[in-house]
């Protein structure tokens, strides 16, 4: 028991995390009830700067922690905003739906970001008309700075099956209006983004 107490946060280790989010101006954007749960050591269970600044700390460490917009979700890409026919998507449609790729356009010319990061592009309805939808395929957050407070609630070993899955069984980490990776069905809507519905995505 001592030495579960005294573990520290390294790799393969299930980490659990209370934060608040906040923008540059410290408005928050999230501050959740419970904690997020993460496998730490590599595995995109969170940001890698707070990753760095967790490893090797133990319970009841907390610190705030800025990330540029480059160390968070990206610069603003206006070149993701497009302008698809109303036709093309299920009705009622709202603003702030969430959308999984954009039907009859899978491929992304010119775009090589899809070597490096091989999910699939969310994009939000930003505007509706009568024939026409605009989408942005941004990240709800990407070209913001983000301030992020920590505190560490919790540290295990993880098990065998956590370090294949590469996430903790029933872990929360950081999705921001993400989908969910169960989501089997491509075109599908997914949850909608931060802030719409006062719940808060998560990334099983």
């Amino acid at each position: 028991m001592l030495n579960e107490l005294r573990m520290k946060i390294e790799k393969n280790t299930v980490v659990s995390l209370r934060y608040k989010l906040t923008d540059a101006q410290n408005n928050i954007i999230e501050e959740p009830d419970s904690p997020m749960v993460y496998l730490h050591g590599g595995y995109e269970g969170t940001f890698p700067k707070i990753e760095n600044l967790l490893d090797g700390q133990d319970v009841g460490y907390e610190a705030s922690i800025q990330l540029e917009p480059s160390e968070a979700f990206g610069e603003y890409d206006p070149e993701l905003l497009k302008i698809e026919p109303r036709a093309r998507f299920p009705e009622p449609l709202e603003i702030g739906m969430q959308f999984e790729g954009v039907p009859d356009a899978e491929e992304e010319e010119g775009d090589d970001s899809s070597d490096v990061d091989e999910e699939p592009l969310i994009y939000t309805v930003t505007d509706v008309a009568d024939s026409q939808v605009v989408l942005d395929g941004n990240h709800p957050l990407a070209g913001m700075a983000l301030r992020f407070w920590v505190q560490v609630e919790d540290i295990r070993a993880a098990t065998d099956e956590e370090i294949e899955n590469r996430h903790p069984q029933g872990g929360e980490g950081f999705a921001f209006g993400m989908p969910d990776d169960s989501d089997e069905g491509d075109d599908e809507f997914v949850v909608g983004i931060t802030g719409a519905s006062g719940s808060s995505p998560t990334l099983h």
